[in-house]
């Protein structure tokens, strides 16, 4: 099954949404959505990872065409990945259908 659109979810640490959307937005993201989270990790993962986990998140969910999925994970990759202040991850999900949004809200087909 082919699907028109995927949800991209982005964990970063509080305070680097803006970042995230900042990214997005240069690929054709209209706008995201930001839900303020806590994060756990155990002292094995702070010490394989050689990072500090803050506990304070937000997760930034984004529905973008599945055209331009690619590209946007790999801005976020370069943006706020694991070896930056945000220390973000990302990951897609295929969206199987999708209403309330308006045509001149999608990018134009090629």
């Amino acid at each position: 099954m082919e699907y028109t659109h995927e949800a991209i979810f982005c964990i970063v640490n509080s305070g680097h949404s803006e970042a995230v959307m900042d990214a997005a937005k240069k690929l054709g993201a209209r706008g995201g959505t930001v839900i303020n989270a806590r994060g756990t990790a155990t002292k094995e993962a702070e010490t394989f990872f050689h990072i500090t986990i803050q506990p304070e998140k937000e997760i930034v969910m984004i529905l973008v065409p599945a055209s331009i999925k690619d590209d946007v994970m790999h801005a976020l990759y370069k943006e706020v990945g694991l070896d930056s202040a945000g220390q973000g991850i990302a990951f897609s999900m295929p969206v199987d259908s999708v209403v309330g949004l308006s045509d001149e809200a999608l990018p134009a087909k090629n």
